[in-house]
């Protein structure tokens, strides 16, 4: 365990630099600040709910109740999206600064859509371990186009492309959540599908955007 936690100290040791770490805070900067207009969009759209329309998906298949893997498989992939920041700390910046990207661009098309609630969606317990701190995490039960569940992992499957490993197990993740989404009908099949797509285009605009942080990345 000691000589684990060494080979941790050395890799941050040798990576971090006065101007990698100043152009992490950076990134670090902007992810806030993708956070909070995300909160701004959430509460917007929370206030404009309109009705549930039609699903050719989730009108024929029924609803599971899903709620405990939902919370806790999405808890678990963001300790381990963060545990993955700890041990391969060349991907910080340019992994904060294209999620950032992605909650800024989801947050506007969340803002254009004004869904309301299928008729048939799982209810969260609010029992189920995790519940609160979930709760806290995602406040909006409203935001759907595009599905971020869907989305973050199959992000971060491009981010960690060249590591096959990594690569295939968050891929994995994306189609994961996107099956589960579509069983608690937790969002609309559009939402789901339209996603990677979505996701992708984001990222080809971020490594536009951010071309020097991801040269921290491939050297």
């Amino acid at each position: 365990m000691i000589k684990y936690f060494n080979k941790i100290y050395l890799i941050h040791k040798n990576f971090w630099t006065r101007i990698k770490f100043y152009n992490f805070l950076n990134s670090l900067l902007f992810f806030i600040i993708a956070i909070i207009l995300k909160g701004y969009s959430d509460n917007y759209v929370d206030n404009s709910v309109s009705t549930p329309v039609g699903d050719i998906i989730l009108d024929n298949i029924p609803t599971m109740n899903v709620d405990e893997i939902v919370i806790q498989a999405t808890l678990i992939f963001m300790i381990f999206i963060l545990v993955l920041g700890i041990l391969k700390p060349k991907y910080l910046s340019f992994g904060l600064k294209t999620l950032g990207l992605f909650i800024i661009i989801r947050a506007f098309f969340v803002g254009l859509t004004h869904l309301g609630v299928n008729f048939h969606q799982v209810v969260m317990d609010a029992n189920t371990i995790g519940y609160n701190i979930y709760n806290f995490l995602f406040s909006s039960k409203s935001d759907f186009f595009f599905s971020g569940h869907t989305g973050i992992p199959f992000l971060f499957a491009l981010i960690f492309y060249k590591e096959k490993k990594l690569r295939y197990f968050l891929f994995s993740c994306s189609a994961f959540f996107g099956i589960i989404m579509l069983l608690g009908h937790l969002h609309y099949s559009i939402d789901v599908f339209a996603a990677p797509f979505m996701t992708y285009a984001i990222y080809k605009i971020a490594e536009k955007l951010f071309y020097k942080d991801l040269k921290l990345i491939h050297g």
